[in-house]
């Protein structure tokens, strides 16, 4: 069994990882936008613009989640433990270094009328910060207004007490009632980046749910059978606002 400190993170390729999953935009990556954007601007419909903190918690190579948070955050951390990725996400996050890949997925966003008026290419340089942690460091210690966690409690071990930590450290570093979306592969059994492999656990619904409903207020599950890549079933995502005490031990 591959263990989250077995994987070669060191070794890992952010820009094949763009060019295999968003350099050209995949129609259920489009569909988790608009999903996020509607969930989003659903919760804060009362809120003060820029008034939240915000967390991207695995961040990798993908800045969609950052960009779905925007319009309400004052500060936006991305949290990253590969170092490559690292890099990847601090030349992104540079005055003016957000690139075009990132242009079709915010035109998605644009549709709801909070994302209007802003332009990424300014704002993520001005707002968003990126910092070298481990998932399994946070646990409680710092605590979010919204957050988001991409493919990374079910991507970075087989070992099923690691998901169950991964979840819940993400989810104990929000505050009660803050708004989050969490992403997993579908009954994934590792995956190929350049040439090393990585480790997943095998995630369906029950168990997306099983995982996330002692800290959650509100929960839905969207089943999105879409296959990006041989070796899983689809994608899930589980969009929601944390409850005011479940988990927190």
């Amino acid at each position: 069994m591959d263990r989250n400190a077995d994987a070669p993170w060191s070794e890992f390729d952010p820009e094949v990882y763009v060019d295999n999953n968003y350099r050209t935009p995949l129609e259920v990556d489009l569909k988790i936008v608009r999903l996020l954007r509607d969930h989003f601007s659903r919760c804060f419909a009362a809120a003060a613009p820029r008034s939240a903190r915000g967390v991207d918690v695995g961040a990798g190579a993908n800045l969609y989640p950052a960009l779905s948070m925007l319009p309400w955050c004052e500060k936006i951390l991305l949290l990253e433990y590969a170092p490559p990725n690292v890099a990847y996400l601090e030349r992104q996050t540079a005055p003016g270094g957000l690139d075009a890949t990132w242009d079709a997925f915010w035109e998605e966003l644009c549709q709801a009328p909070a994302y209007r008026g802003i332009d990424p290419h300014t704002e993520v340089g001005q707002i968003v910060r990126v910092e070298r942690a481990n998932l399994f460091d946070l646990n409680g210690q710092r605590r979010w207004d919204v957050g988001t966690m991409f493919f990374v409690a079910d991507s970075m071990s087989e070992d099923a007490e690691e998901f169950r930590q991964g979840v819940h450290c993400f989810m104990n570093a929000l505050d009660a009632s803050a708004p989050f979306a969490v992403a997993f592969m579908k009954q994934s059994q590792g995956y190929q980046v350049g040439e090393h492999r990585y480790p997943a656990y095998p995630v369906d619904a029950h168990r997306a749910r099983q995982s996330l409903q002692p800290y959650a207020a509100e929960l839905e599950i969207h089943d999105l059978r879409h296959t990006v890549r041989p070796g899983h079933e689809g994608i899930l995502l589980a969009l929601g606002r944390r409850n005011s005490a479940g988990g927190s031990s």
